[in-house]
């Protein structure tokens, strides 16, 4: 009798433990990382990626407009569509916000980005104070008027 209670609290307790409602939100990638963020609508690919500017090279920095530092990082949207190895860029408005922990958000101004090979790209920065934990709001409109959005959240660390 005693095994049976004993052997029924223990399933209880177990059972109790499964309990607690939403699954874990899953943790952040670090940014220096550059592990990107990927949504797809139809043949539609959307990556997003976060770099600190300070761990841009020199020349690139340039190219793209940008002040290397280590207070602000560098979002880059690309849209593509078609199959991997084939995929032609797509023209959009990308609109995109950052929020740390404590609430702040930033609207992150996002501009065209043309490179030499025929890509557009989408370029923005974003102040951030490492440590630092932003959560990235991404909407996209393409020209047919068709929307997508994405969220990600990046971890910054001091150098």
């Amino acid at each position: 009798m005693r095994i049976a209670i004993q052997s029924a609290g223990l399933i209880v307790a177990l059972a109790l433990a499964g309990c607690g409602g939403a699954p874990q939100p899953a943790p952040a990638v670090p940014a220096s990382s550059m592990q990107e963020a990927v949504a797809r609508a139809g043949d539609v690919t959307i990556r997003a990626s976060v770099l600190p500017t300070v761990m841009l090279d020199e020349r690139v920095a340039r190219g793209y407009g940008i002040e290397r530092s280590d207070r602000s990082a560098m979002l880059l949207v690309s849209l593509r569509r078609g199959p991997e190895g084939q995929e032609t860029a797509l023209p959009a408005q990308v609109l995109a916000k950052a929020s740390d922990l404590r609430g702040r958000a930033q609207l992150v101004d996002m501009r065209e980005l043309r490179s030499e090979g025929g890509l557009l790209d989408y370029v923005g920065t974003v102040e951030i104070d490492a440590p630092d934990t932003l959560r990235f709001d991404v909407q996209v409109t393409r020209a047919d008027g068709a929307t997508s959005s994405m969220q990600f959240t990046r971890e910054f660390h001091p150098r």
